[in-house]
C-alpha cells in the first residue's frame, strides 16, 4: 500500500476517535450536570367520592407526582379521615383542601355551605314550579306573587321577581346528580343565599305564592326586571305596583245667591266636569 495514503488513513482515524471521544465527554458532563427528576407522594381518591361523604381511609391512596405539586395538595392520608366532601372527586384524582369541608365540620349538606352563605328551604308547586327539573348546582330566580299591602283595587295580583341567579343547593334530601343526572319529583328544594336574601326569600315565602324560574347556569347576568300586575296586562293603567293612586280631586261647587223680593236663598251647582 501506498505510504502516503496509510498515513492519511492513519490521521483520518486519530482525528475520527478524538471528535468521537470529545463527544462523548460533552454529553457524558451534560448528562451527569442534569437534575433528577423529583417526585412527591400526595393523597388521592381511591375510588369515586360523592358530594357531601365523608372521607373514610378506605377511600384514599397515594400517587407519585413529579414536579411542582397543585396548590392545597395534601400529603398525610390519616390527617384527612373524617372531613367532609364538597366537590365530588374521581378516582385517582389528586385530593385538594380546596375540594373539602373545614375540620370538624363533618359532612352531609351542611358542610358544602361556603362560609358566609345560608342553606334556605322553599316549598314548591310540581305544577306551576320546577320541582320535577332541576338538580343540585343549577341556577334559578325566584318570583314571589300576591296582594301587595299598598296595592289598588284595579293593579289585582302582582307577580315580582325578588332573587335572581340563585344556586340549588338540593333537591328534596338529595345533594347529588343521579348517575344519569335526571331531575327527581320534590316538593322541597333547598337554595344557597346571603342572610339577606334568606330574610327577603322566607318573607315572601310566609305571606305570598313561590314559583322558580330556570336559567341556563353560564347565564350570570342580574337583569333589571319590572314588577308586573293582573291590571297591567288587561291593559288597564295605573301607577306602578307599590304605588298608591292619588285621590281625585274634589270637584268644583260654585254658589249662587238668589234674592226674590224680602226672601235671600243660596242655590249650589256642580261645575259640567264633575257631572260627567
Amino acid at each position: 500500500m501506498n505510504r502516503r495514503l496509510l498515513t492519511i488513513l492513519l490521521i483520518s482515524f486519530a482525528i475520527a476517535g478524538a471528535c468521537a471521544f470529545l463527544v462523548y465527554k460533552i454529553v457524558g458532563t451534560r448528562m451527569m450536570a442534569a437534575k433528577p427528576v423529583v417526585t412527591t407522594r400526595v393523597v388521592a381518591a381511591a375510588n369515586d367520592i360523592k358530594l357531601g361523604a365523608v372521607l373514610a381511609a378506605a377511600d384514599m391512596t397515594t400517587i407519585e407526582i413529579q414536579g411542582s405539586l397543585p396548590k392545597g395538595a395534601l400529603l398525610k392520608p390519616e390527617e384527612l379521615v373524617g372531613r367532609g366532601v364538597i366537590s365530588q372527586l374521581y378516582q385517582g384524582e389528586p385530593i385538594l383542601e380546596s375540594r373539602l369541608a373545614p375540620p370538624g365540620s363533618g359532612g352531609g349538606m351542611a358542610s358544602t355551605i361556603p362560609q358566609g352563605m345560608r342553606a334556605l328551604a322553599v316549598r314548591v308547586d310540581q305544577v306551576v314550579g320546577v320541582a320535577g327539573f332541576v338538580t343540585p348546582g343549577m341556577r334559578v330566580d325566584v318570583l314571589a306573587s300576591g296582594n301587595p299591602p299598598v296595592a289598588s283595587v284595579s293593579q289585582g295580583t302582582v307577580t315580582k321577581t325578588i332573587l335572581q341567579n340563585i344556586q340549588v343547593l338540593s333537591a328534596g334530601t338529595d345533594i347529588q346528580k343521579d348517575a344519569e343526572g335526571k331531575p327527581q319529583q320534590v316538593q322541597v328544594v333547598n337554595l344557597l343565599v346571603t342572610p339577606e336574601q334568606a330574610q327577603t326569600l322566607s318573607l315572601a315565602s310566609n305571606e305570598l305564592k313561590i314559583q322558580l324560574v330556570l336559567r341556563n347556569p353560564l347565564d350570570t347576568k342580574i337583569s333589571q326586571v319590572n314588577s308586573n300586575s293582573m291590571g297591567q296586562m288587561f291593559g288597564e293603567a295605573g301607577p306602578p305596583p307599590g304605588v298608591r293612586r292619588a285621590p281625585k280631586a274634589a270637584p268644583k261647587v260654585f254658589t249662587i245667591q238668589v234674592i226674590n223680593g224680602t226672601n235671600t236663598s243660596v242655590e249650589k251647582f256642580k261645575s259640567p266636569e264633575a257631572k260627567q
